[in-house]
Protein backbone atom coordinates (compact mmCIF):
# COMPACT_ATOMS: atom_id res chain seq x y z
CA UNK A 1 0.00 0.00 0.00
CA UNK A 2 1.72 3.25 -1.32
CA UNK A 3 2.28 6.05 1.94
CA UNK A 4 -0.13 8.93 1.10
CA UNK A 5 1.20 12.00 0.00
CA UNK A 6 0.68 15.30 -1.88
CA UNK A 7 2.61 17.59 -3.04
CA UNK A 8 2.56 21.27 -3.02
CA UNK A 9 3.96 23.55 -5.93
CA UNK A 10 4.00 26.82 -6.92
CA UNK A 11 2.92 29.42 -9.69
CA UNK A 12 6.72 30.58 -9.27
CA UNK A 13 9.43 30.74 -6.38
CA UNK A 14 8.88 32.24 -3.62
CA UNK A 15 5.14 31.79 -3.47
CA UNK A 16 5.74 30.40 0.53
CA UNK A 17 5.41 26.59 -0.20
CA UNK A 18 8.11 25.62 2.37
CA UNK A 19 6.63 27.15 4.76
CA UNK A 20 3.13 26.19 3.87
CA UNK A 21 4.86 22.79 4.38
CA UNK A 22 6.08 23.63 7.45
CA UNK A 23 3.20 24.70 9.10
CA UNK A 24 1.32 21.60 7.35
CA UNK A 25 4.25 19.13 9.20
CA UNK A 26 3.73 20.54 12.59
CA UNK A 27 -0.33 20.84 12.39
CA UNK A 28 -0.51 16.57 11.58
CA UNK A 29 2.44 16.15 13.97
CA UNK A 30 0.49 17.82 16.39
CA UNK A 31 -2.62 15.85 15.02
CA UNK A 32 -0.57 12.51 16.34
CA UNK A 33 0.39 11.21 12.51
CA UNK A 34 3.83 10.64 11.71
CA UNK A 35 4.60 13.35 8.86
CA UNK A 36 7.71 13.79 6.56
CA UNK A 37 8.70 16.39 4.11
CA UNK A 38 10.27 15.71 1.06
CA UNK A 39 11.70 17.87 -1.46
CA UNK A 40 13.43 16.44 -5.01
CA UNK A 41 15.27 19.15 -5.71
CA UNK A 42 16.34 22.20 -4.26
CA UNK A 43 18.65 24.70 -5.71
CA UNK A 44 20.16 27.16 -2.24
CA UNK A 45 23.48 28.11 -0.54
CA UNK A 46 21.19 27.93 2.70
CA UNK A 47 22.44 24.23 3.93
CA UNK A 48 22.10 21.70 6.90
CA UNK A 49 24.38 19.41 7.85
CA UNK A 50 22.57 16.23 9.02
CA UNK A 51 23.97 12.52 9.51
CA UNK A 52 25.02 11.17 6.45
CA UNK A 53 25.48 14.80 4.41
CA UNK A 54 23.84 18.23 3.62
CA UNK A 55 20.67 19.26 3.00
CA UNK A 56 18.98 22.68 2.12
CA UNK A 57 17.89 24.52 5.00
CA UNK A 58 14.19 25.05 4.55
CA UNK A 59 14.10 20.68 4.53
CA UNK A 60 15.93 20.75 7.72
CA UNK A 61 13.03 23.39 9.23
CA UNK A 62 10.20 20.93 7.43
CA UNK A 63 12.02 17.96 9.49
CA UNK A 64 11.93 20.44 13.00
CA UNK A 65 8.28 21.43 12.31
CA UNK A 66 6.97 17.44 11.53
CA UNK A 67 9.29 16.46 14.61
CA UNK A 68 11.51 14.20 12.83
CA UNK A 69 15.19 13.41 12.69
CA UNK A 70 16.35 15.20 9.57
CA UNK A 71 17.86 13.22 6.69
CA UNK A 72 19.34 13.12 3.45
CA UNK A 73 16.45 11.51 1.39
CA UNK A 74 14.12 14.76 2.70
CA UNK A 75 15.99 16.61 -0.32
CA UNK A 76 18.38 14.08 -2.38
CA UNK A 77 19.74 16.70 -5.05
CA UNK A 78 20.76 20.33 -4.16
CA UNK A 79 22.12 22.23 -6.28
CA UNK A 80 24.41 25.32 -4.51
CA UNK A 81 25.17 28.10 -7.07
CA UNK A 82 29.04 28.97 -7.31
CA UNK A 83 28.25 31.62 -10.04
CA UNK A 84 25.59 32.38 -12.34
CA UNK A 85 25.93 29.15 -14.56
CA UNK A 86 27.29 27.19 -12.15
CA UNK A 87 26.66 25.21 -9.12
CA UNK A 88 28.13 22.27 -6.92
CA UNK A 89 26.02 19.37 -7.14
CA UNK A 90 24.89 17.09 -3.89
CA UNK A 91 23.06 14.05 -4.06
CA UNK A 92 22.04 12.02 -1.16
CA UNK A 93 24.24 14.66 0.96
CA UNK A 94 27.23 14.23 -0.91
CA UNK A 95 29.03 16.45 -3.44
CA UNK A 96 29.10 14.62 -6.37
CA UNK A 97 31.25 17.88 -8.60
CA UNK A 98 30.27 21.22 -10.21
CA UNK A 99 27.36 21.51 -13.05
CA UNK A 100 27.23 23.88 -15.55
CA UNK A 101 23.51 25.14 -15.96
CA UNK A 102 23.99 23.87 -20.18
CA UNK A 103 24.64 19.86 -19.06
CA UNK A 104 21.79 20.03 -16.08
CA UNK A 105 19.09 19.62 -18.16
CA UNK A 106 20.67 16.55 -19.78
CA UNK A 107 22.05 14.57 -16.38
CA UNK A 108 18.55 15.53 -14.15
CA UNK A 109 16.86 11.95 -16.52
CA UNK A 110 20.11 10.00 -14.52
CA UNK A 111 18.91 11.59 -11.24
CA UNK A 112 15.32 10.86 -11.26
CA UNK A 113 16.41 6.66 -9.79
CA UNK A 114 18.00 8.80 -6.62
CA UNK A 115 15.14 10.75 -6.34
CA UNK A 116 12.95 8.02 -6.11
CA UNK A 117 14.95 5.71 -3.97
CA UNK A 118 14.83 8.56 -1.31
CA UNK A 119 11.35 9.41 -1.57
CA UNK A 120 10.63 5.40 -1.16
CA UNK A 121 13.02 5.90 2.18
CA UNK A 122 11.17 8.59 3.55
CA UNK A 123 7.51 6.76 2.69
CA UNK A 124 9.03 4.46 4.96
CA UNK A 125 6.65 4.09 8.70
CA UNK A 126 5.23 7.19 7.81
CA UNK A 127 1.70 8.02 7.99
CA UNK A 128 1.83 11.26 5.16
CA UNK A 129 4.56 12.65 3.13
CA UNK A 130 4.02 16.65 2.16
CA UNK A 131 6.20 16.95 -1.48
CA UNK A 132 7.28 20.45 -1.75
CA UNK A 133 7.95 21.16 -5.82
CA UNK A 134 10.85 23.43 -7.32
CA UNK A 135 10.39 26.41 -9.23
CA UNK A 136 7.33 26.31 -11.48
CA UNK A 137 5.74 23.32 -13.46
CA UNK A 138 4.21 26.54 -15.74
CA UNK A 139 8.07 25.91 -17.04
CA UNK A 140 7.45 24.07 -19.43
CA UNK A 141 10.48 24.36 -21.70
CA UNK A 142 12.23 22.79 -18.87
CA UNK A 143 9.55 19.45 -18.75
CA UNK A 144 11.40 16.58 -20.59
CA UNK A 145 13.34 14.89 -17.74
CA UNK A 146 12.00 17.38 -14.98
CA UNK A 147 12.50 15.59 -11.49
CA UNK A 148 11.31 18.58 -9.02
CA UNK A 149 7.89 19.08 -10.39
CA UNK A 150 5.50 17.63 -12.78
CA UNK A 151 8.46 14.98 -13.53
CA UNK A 152 8.61 13.68 -10.07
CA UNK A 153 4.80 13.38 -9.31
CA UNK A 154 3.81 11.56 -12.32
CA UNK A 155 6.71 9.51 -11.61
CA UNK A 156 5.87 8.88 -7.99
CA UNK A 157 2.10 9.36 -8.82
CA UNK A 158 1.41 12.01 -5.91
CA UNK A 159 -1.44 14.03 -6.51
CA UNK A 160 -0.83 18.38 -6.64
CA UNK A 161 -2.04 21.51 -4.98
CA UNK A 162 -1.13 24.58 -6.86
CA UNK A 163 0.06 27.94 -4.89
CA UNK A 164 0.18 31.14 -5.70
CA UNK A 165 0.91 34.32 -4.00
CA UNK A 166 -1.27 37.00 -4.63
CA UNK A 167 0.88 39.63 -3.12
CA UNK A 168 2.76 40.29 -6.09
CA UNK A 169 0.10 40.38 -8.12
CA UNK A 170 -2.02 38.73 -11.09
CA UNK A 171 -2.80 35.19 -9.05
CA UNK A 172 -5.36 34.78 -11.25
CA UNK A 173 -3.68 34.83 -14.22
CA UNK A 174 -0.72 32.57 -13.13
CA UNK A 175 -3.12 29.88 -11.61
CA UNK A 176 -5.10 29.89 -14.70
CA UNK A 177 -2.32 30.44 -17.03
CA UNK A 178 -0.56 27.19 -15.40
CA UNK A 179 -3.70 25.27 -16.01
CA UNK A 180 -3.84 26.34 -19.27
CA UNK A 181 0.17 25.46 -20.34
CA UNK A 182 0.06 22.31 -18.89
CA UNK A 183 -0.14 19.38 -20.93
CA UNK A 184 -3.34 17.10 -19.88
CA UNK A 185 -1.63 14.48 -17.93
CA UNK A 186 0.22 16.68 -16.23
CA UNK A 187 -2.50 19.24 -15.52
CA UNK A 188 -4.78 15.50 -14.47
CA UNK A 189 -2.14 15.37 -11.35
CA UNK A 190 -3.20 19.12 -10.04
CA UNK A 191 -6.11 18.24 -7.38
CA UNK A 192 -6.56 21.66 -5.66
CA UNK A 193 -5.10 25.71 -5.37
CA UNK A 194 -4.03 27.69 -2.86
CA UNK A 195 -3.70 31.38 -2.88
CA UNK A 196 -1.26 32.91 0.07
CA UNK A 197 -0.01 36.39 0.88
CA UNK A 198 -3.57 38.00 1.27
CA UNK A 199 -3.68 41.03 2.87
CA UNK A 200 -6.80 43.04 3.79
CA UNK A 201 -10.68 41.21 3.99
CA UNK A 202 -10.75 37.68 2.55
CA UNK A 203 -14.43 38.66 1.34
CA UNK A 204 -13.01 41.07 -1.15
CA UNK A 205 -11.29 38.04 -2.74
CA UNK A 206 -13.91 35.72 -3.11
CA UNK A 207 -14.93 36.15 -6.19
CA UNK A 208 -11.76 35.59 -7.64
CA UNK A 209 -11.25 31.99 -6.12
CA UNK A 210 -14.61 31.03 -7.84
CA UNK A 211 -13.32 32.33 -11.15
CA UNK A 212 -10.16 30.41 -10.69
CA UNK A 213 -11.80 26.93 -9.39
CA UNK A 214 -14.47 27.20 -12.46
CA UNK A 215 -11.96 28.40 -15.27
CA UNK A 216 -9.78 25.42 -13.77
CA UNK A 217 -12.31 22.69 -11.87
CA UNK A 218 -9.78 22.75 -9.36
CA UNK A 219 -10.90 22.91 -5.62
CA UNK A 220 -9.98 25.69 -3.81
CA UNK A 221 -8.08 24.69 -0.33
CA UNK A 222 -8.01 27.97 1.05
CA UNK A 223 -7.27 31.69 1.06
CA UNK A 224 -4.42 32.24 3.37
CA UNK A 225 -3.82 35.65 4.72
CA UNK A 226 -0.17 37.20 5.38
CA UNK A 227 1.75 36.01 8.29
CA UNK A 228 4.39 38.55 9.54
CA UNK A 229 5.66 35.81 12.51
CA UNK A 230 6.72 33.81 9.32
CA UNK A 231 9.91 36.04 8.85
CA UNK A 232 11.18 34.72 12.45
CA UNK A 233 11.89 31.55 10.93
CA UNK A 234 14.55 30.88 8.64
CA UNK A 235 14.51 32.12 4.93
CA UNK A 236 15.77 30.11 2.39
CA UNK A 237 16.74 32.81 -0.01
CA UNK A 238 18.91 35.90 1.48
CA UNK A 239 16.76 38.10 -0.81
CA UNK A 240 13.46 37.31 1.73
CA UNK A 241 15.38 38.50 4.35
CA UNK A 242 13.34 40.89 6.34
CA UNK A 243 13.46 42.58 9.71
CA UNK A 244 17.28 43.92 8.88
CA UNK A 245 18.04 47.10 9.27
CA UNK A 246 18.08 49.86 11.71
CA UNK A 247 15.27 50.01 14.29
CA UNK A 248 14.17 52.60 16.25
CA UNK A 249 15.81 52.49 19.78
CA UNK A 250 18.12 49.53 19.09
CA UNK A 251 21.42 50.00 21.04
CA UNK A 252 23.99 47.22 19.64
CA UNK A 253 24.41 47.63 15.11
CA UNK A 254 25.52 44.16 13.47
CA UNK A 255 26.07 44.73 9.70
CA UNK A 256 26.99 42.27 7.60
CA UNK A 257 27.91 42.50 3.94
CA UNK A 258 25.92 41.16 1.17
CA UNK A 259 27.95 38.78 -0.41
CA UNK A 260 27.10 37.58 -4.01
CA UNK A 261 27.99 33.86 -2.97
CA UNK A 262 26.41 34.47 0.49
CA UNK A 263 25.84 31.00 2.17
CA UNK A 264 24.52 30.12 5.00
CA UNK A 265 23.19 33.02 6.28
CA UNK A 266 20.82 31.92 8.63
CA UNK A 267 23.56 32.22 11.12
CA UNK A 268 22.66 35.93 11.28
CA UNK A 269 18.86 34.97 12.62
CA UNK A 270 19.69 34.87 16.14
CA UNK A 271 21.43 38.73 15.80
CA UNK A 272 18.47 39.45 13.36
CA UNK A 273 15.46 38.64 16.11
CA UNK A 274 17.44 39.86 19.32
CA UNK A 275 15.69 42.67 21.08
CA UNK A 276 18.01 46.00 20.74
CA UNK A 277 19.96 44.21 17.97
CA UNK A 278 19.90 45.98 14.49
CA UNK A 279 21.12 43.89 11.92
CA UNK A 280 22.18 45.80 8.71
CA UNK A 281 22.50 43.44 5.78
CA UNK A 282 24.77 46.05 3.64
CA UNK A 283 24.45 45.67 -0.40
CA UNK A 284 26.29 46.42 -2.99
CA UNK A 285 27.02 50.10 -3.53
CA UNK A 286 26.83 51.19 0.34
CA UNK A 287 29.83 51.40 2.63
CA UNK A 288 29.75 49.42 5.93
CA UNK A 289 28.34 51.53 8.63
CA UNK A 290 31.14 52.97 10.45
CA UNK A 291 28.67 53.17 13.75
CA UNK A 292 28.45 49.21 13.64
CA UNK A 293 29.42 47.72 17.26
CA UNK A 294 30.23 44.40 15.28
CA UNK A 295 31.03 43.41 11.12
CA UNK A 296 29.99 39.95 11.19
CA UNK A 297 31.73 38.13 7.59
CA UNK A 298 28.86 35.14 6.64
CA UNK A 299 29.78 32.13 4.54
CA UNK A 300 30.37 31.98 0.80
CA UNK A 301 29.88 29.41 -1.98
CA UNK A 302 32.74 31.25 -3.79
CA UNK A 303 34.98 32.57 -1.47
CA UNK A 304 37.59 33.76 -3.78
CA UNK A 305 35.50 35.33 -5.69
CA UNK A 306 33.30 36.86 -2.86
CA UNK A 307 36.83 38.11 -1.85
CA UNK A 308 37.18 40.15 -4.72
CA UNK A 309 34.09 41.20 -4.86
CA UNK A 310 34.70 42.67 -1.42
CA UNK A 311 37.57 44.61 -2.10
CA UNK A 312 35.71 46.08 -5.18
CA UNK A 313 32.97 47.75 -3.03
CA UNK A 314 35.91 49.16 -0.66
CA UNK A 315 34.57 47.15 2.08
CA UNK A 316 38.05 45.96 3.13
CA UNK A 317 38.32 49.43 3.67
CA UNK A 318 35.75 49.69 5.98
CA UNK A 319 36.46 46.55 7.88
CA UNK A 320 40.46 47.50 8.68
CA UNK A 321 38.82 51.20 9.85
CA UNK A 322 36.52 49.22 12.53
CA UNK A 323 39.18 47.41 13.57
CA UNK A 324 41.44 50.45 13.94
CA UNK A 325 38.68 52.25 16.15
CA UNK A 326 38.74 48.85 18.45
CA UNK A 327 35.62 47.51 17.72
CA UNK A 328 35.35 43.05 16.53
CA UNK A 329 34.91 41.36 14.05
CA UNK A 330 33.55 37.86 13.39
CA UNK A 331 33.77 35.38 10.08
CA UNK A 332 32.10 32.41 9.73
CA UNK A 333 32.98 29.78 7.32
CA UNK A 334 34.35 31.88 4.17
CA UNK A 335 34.15 35.09 5.80
CA UNK A 336 36.82 33.58 8.45
CA UNK A 337 38.94 32.14 4.92
CA UNK A 338 38.96 36.01 4.07
CA UNK A 339 40.00 36.81 7.24
CA UNK A 340 43.74 35.19 6.65
CA UNK A 341 46.93 36.06 5.15
CA UNK A 342 45.76 34.08 2.17
CA UNK A 343 43.65 31.94 0.87
CA UNK A 344 45.37 29.31 -1.93
CA UNK A 345 43.52 26.90 -4.67
CA UNK A 346 45.70 24.99 -5.74
CA UNK A 347 43.62 22.10 -7.53
CA UNK A 348 41.30 25.08 -8.82
CA UNK A 349 38.28 24.34 -6.96
CA UNK A 350 36.64 27.68 -7.55
CA UNK A 351 38.46 28.43 -10.83
CA UNK A 352 41.53 29.19 -12.08
CA UNK A 353 44.26 27.33 -9.73
CA UNK A 354 46.14 30.08 -7.39
CA UNK A 355 46.74 32.18 -4.46
CA UNK A 356 45.22 35.57 -3.74
CA UNK A 357 45.60 37.68 -0.48
CA UNK A 358 43.21 37.85 2.36
CA UNK A 359 42.55 40.99 4.72
CA UNK A 360 45.40 39.81 6.41
CA UNK A 361 43.74 40.41 10.23
CA UNK A 362 44.19 37.06 11.01
CA UNK A 363 47.30 35.04 10.80
CA UNK A 364 46.28 31.87 9.12
CA UNK A 365 46.49 30.75 5.71
CA UNK A 366 44.01 28.89 4.21
CA UNK A 367 44.51 26.12 1.42
CA UNK A 368 41.22 24.91 -0.68
CA UNK A 369 40.85 20.94 -1.01
CA UNK A 370 38.19 18.66 -2.89
CA UNK A 371 37.78 17.32 0.92
CA UNK A 372 34.78 18.70 1.92
CA UNK A 373 33.52 18.21 5.59
CA UNK A 374 29.97 18.21 6.02
CA UNK A 375 29.16 17.42 10.10
CA UNK A 376 26.97 18.13 12.98
CA UNK A 377 29.38 19.07 15.85
CA UNK A 378 28.89 19.62 19.36
CA UNK A 379 31.89 22.46 20.63
CA UNK A 380 32.46 24.05 23.97
CA UNK A 381 33.44 28.05 23.76
CA UNK A 382 37.14 28.21 25.29
CA UNK A 383 36.34 31.85 26.99
CA UNK A 384 33.44 31.09 28.85
CA UNK A 385 32.66 26.57 28.66
CA UNK A 386 29.65 27.03 26.99
CA UNK A 387 27.68 24.74 24.99
CA UNK A 388 27.58 25.27 21.34
CA UNK A 389 25.85 22.95 18.76
CA UNK A 390 26.86 23.84 15.49
CA UNK A 391 27.76 22.18 12.31
CA UNK A 392 30.71 22.53 9.47
CA UNK A 393 29.78 22.99 5.87
CA UNK A 394 33.25 23.75 4.12
CA UNK A 395 36.03 23.19 1.73
CA UNK A 396 39.53 23.83 2.86
CA UNK A 397 41.74 24.02 6.46
CA UNK A 398 43.11 26.69 8.03
CA UNK A 399 46.01 26.79 9.81
CA UNK A 400 48.18 29.63 11.50
CA UNK A 401 50.29 31.12 14.87
CA UNK A 402 46.42 32.21 15.64
CA UNK A 403 44.63 29.07 15.61
CA UNK A 404 46.73 28.69 18.80
CA UNK A 405 43.86 31.05 20.66
CA UNK A 406 41.31 28.48 19.21
CA UNK A 407 37.44 30.07 20.25
CA UNK A 408 36.33 26.83 20.48
CA UNK A 409 37.10 23.55 20.83
CA UNK A 410 35.51 20.28 19.25
CA UNK A 411 36.10 16.50 20.41
CA UNK A 412 39.38 18.46 22.28
CA UNK A 413 40.28 20.25 19.52
CA UNK A 414 41.04 24.03 18.54
CA UNK A 415 38.56 25.04 16.29
CA UNK A 416 38.89 28.43 14.87
CA UNK A 417 41.68 31.17 15.36
CA UNK A 418 41.68 34.85 17.03
CA UNK A 419 44.07 37.63 16.83
CA UNK A 420 46.06 38.74 19.88
CA UNK A 421 44.06 41.63 21.01
CA UNK A 422 41.21 39.15 20.70
CA UNK A 423 38.87 41.96 18.35
CA UNK A 424 39.24 39.28 15.12
CA UNK A 425 37.73 35.86 15.12
CA UNK A 426 36.89 33.30 12.85
CA UNK A 427 35.21 29.91 12.89
CA UNK A 428 34.03 27.14 10.55
CA UNK A 429 31.41 26.58 13.18
CA UNK A 430 27.51 27.43 11.49
CA UNK A 431 24.77 28.22 13.97
CA UNK A 432 26.90 29.22 17.27
CA UNK A 433 24.44 32.38 17.57
CA UNK A 434 21.75 30.08 18.15
CA UNK A 435 23.29 29.21 21.46
CA UNK A 436 21.59 31.38 24.12
CA UNK A 437 24.38 31.30 26.56
CA UNK A 438 27.11 31.81 24.18
CA UNK A 439 25.42 34.56 21.71
CA UNK A 440 24.58 36.64 25.19
CA UNK A 441 28.04 36.45 26.66
CA UNK A 442 29.72 37.12 23.01
CA UNK A 443 27.24 40.31 23.02
CA UNK A 444 27.87 41.56 26.27
CA UNK A 445 31.85 41.41 25.63
CA UNK A 446 31.60 43.07 21.82
CA UNK A 447 29.71 46.23 23.70
CA UNK A 448 31.94 46.54 26.62
CA UNK A 449 29.25 45.20 29.10
CA UNK A 450 26.83 48.01 27.77
CA UNK A 451 24.78 45.30 26.01
CA UNK A 452 22.14 42.14 27.81
CA UNK A 453 20.78 39.65 25.32
CA UNK A 454 17.27 38.13 26.13
CA UNK A 455 16.51 36.27 23.33
CA UNK A 456 15.64 32.28 24.04
CA UNK A 457 16.04 31.51 20.18
CA UNK A 458 15.01 28.07 20.01
CA UNK A 459 11.80 28.39 22.23
CA UNK A 460 11.20 31.11 19.59
CA UNK A 461 11.33 28.69 16.51
CA UNK A 462 9.69 26.53 17.96
CA UNK A 463 6.48 28.76 19.16
CA UNK A 464 6.73 30.33 15.84
CA UNK A 465 5.98 27.22 14.02
CA UNK A 466 3.45 26.50 16.19
CA UNK A 467 1.77 29.82 15.22
CA UNK A 468 2.46 28.89 11.20
CA UNK A 469 0.50 25.47 12.21
CA UNK A 470 -2.58 27.03 13.72
CA UNK A 471 -2.78 29.79 10.92
CA UNK A 472 -2.60 27.05 7.97
CA UNK A 473 -4.99 25.32 10.04
CA UNK A 474 -7.72 28.46 10.26
CA UNK A 475 -7.36 29.12 6.59
CA UNK A 476 -7.02 25.97 4.68
CA UNK A 477 -9.12 23.24 4.13
CA UNK A 478 -6.30 20.74 5.50
CA UNK A 479 -9.20 17.65 5.72
CA UNK A 480 -9.21 18.18 1.94
CA UNK A 481 -6.00 18.59 1.63
CA UNK A 482 -5.74 15.06 3.58
CA UNK A 483 -8.36 13.31 1.56
CA UNK A 484 -6.24 14.40 -2.02
CA UNK A 485 -3.33 12.73 -0.37
CA UNK A 486 -4.83 9.45 1.07
CA UNK A 487 -5.74 9.04 -3.23
CA UNK A 488 -2.37 7.79 -3.31
CA UNK A 489 -2.78 5.81 -0.81
CA UNK A 490 -5.46 4.01 -2.03
CA UNK A 491 -7.69 5.95 0.49
CA UNK A 492 -5.70 4.16 3.60
CA UNK A 493 -4.84 5.99 6.07
CA UNK A 494 -5.00 6.27 9.64
CA UNK A 495 -7.65 8.17 10.82
CA UNK A 496 -7.10 11.50 12.52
Amino acid sequence: MATPAVMLQGTGSNVGKSLIVAGLCRLFARRGLTVRPFKAQNMSNNAAAVAGGEIGRAQALQARAARAEPTVHMNPVLLKPESDRGAQLIVQGRRHGHLDARDFTGRRKALMPFVLGSFAKVCEGADLVIVEGAGSPAEINLRAGDIANMGFATEAGVPVVLVGDIDRGGVIASLVGTHAVLDEADRAMVRGFLVNKFRGDPALFAAGMTAIAERTGWQPLGLLPWLPEASRLPAEDALDLTGTGRKPGDTFIVAAPVLPRIANFDDLDPLRLEEGVSLVLVPPGRPIPSDADLIVLPGSKATIADLAHLRDEGWDIDILAHVRRGRPVVGLCGGYQMLGRTIADPEGIEGAAGIVPGLGLLDIDTILTGDKAVQPVEAVHAGTGYAVTAYEIHLGRSEGPDCVRAPFRVAGEREGAMSPDGLVMGTYLHGMFAADDFRRAFLAQASGGTFRASLAYERSIEEALDRLAAHVGRHMDVDALLAIAKERGGGQARDL
